[in-house]
């Protein structure tokens, strides 16, 4: 398996983030962890909406300070994937979204990218300082389950998301 990074997005890989949102919404795909990129299909105001996220001064209203990656394979400077650290909980996120959502494009899954990415997001939540975090994945999604597991993920508990009309199962990682 080739050797990925976690990168904050900028602006050097605007083609790849227009051609992993594309891969994303061609394959009706969760875009889990890329904040609203689903959404905003202009790659800078995303960059930018990534930016105000950081600092509490400019967060949006109804977001948390939060960091995104991307996951930068090294061979060919593909990403592979995108992951999101909240850096503390609001009460959608204590219920539903916990401190980390991830995502891999289609055409890259079940290469073990997902395990990876999580791996070296975790270091990034231990150098902020939390001790565990909180992560989830829809029931049934055996992928992202057996990421969270591998992880050293320990069920917590299942709740239905109203909002996204799904169950949700609540892992709990100690770092």
């Amino acid at each position: 398996m080739d050797k990925c990074v976690l990168i904050k997005p900028n602006l050097s890989f605007k083609d790849d983030i227009q051609d992993f949102r594309k891969e994303m919404l061609d394959a009706n795909s969760s875009m889990d962890g890329t904040g609203p990129l689903y959404r905003i299909d202009n790659i800078e105001e995303w960059l930018n909406f990534n930016q105000r996220c950081e600092n509490e001064e400019t967060v949006p209203e109804n977001w948390v300070t939060c960091e995104q990656y991307i996951y930068v394979r090294e061979t060919d400077k593909k990403i592979v994937g995108m992951i999101q650290f909240r850096h503390y909980f609001n009460e959608f996120l204590e219920k539903y979204g916990g401190h980390i959502g991830y995502s891999v494009r289609p055409g890259e899954r079940r290469k073990g990218y997902a395990k990876m990415m999580l791996a070296d997001c975790l270091d990034i939540c231990k150098l902020y300082g939390l001790e565990k975090v909180l992560v989830t994945c829809i029931q049934g999604n055996e992928g992202s389950k057996g990421t969270i597991l591998a992880n050293g993920g320990v069920y917590e508990s299942t709740i239905y998301c109203e909002p996204d009309d799904v169950y949700l199962e609540r892992y709990w990682i100690h770092i």
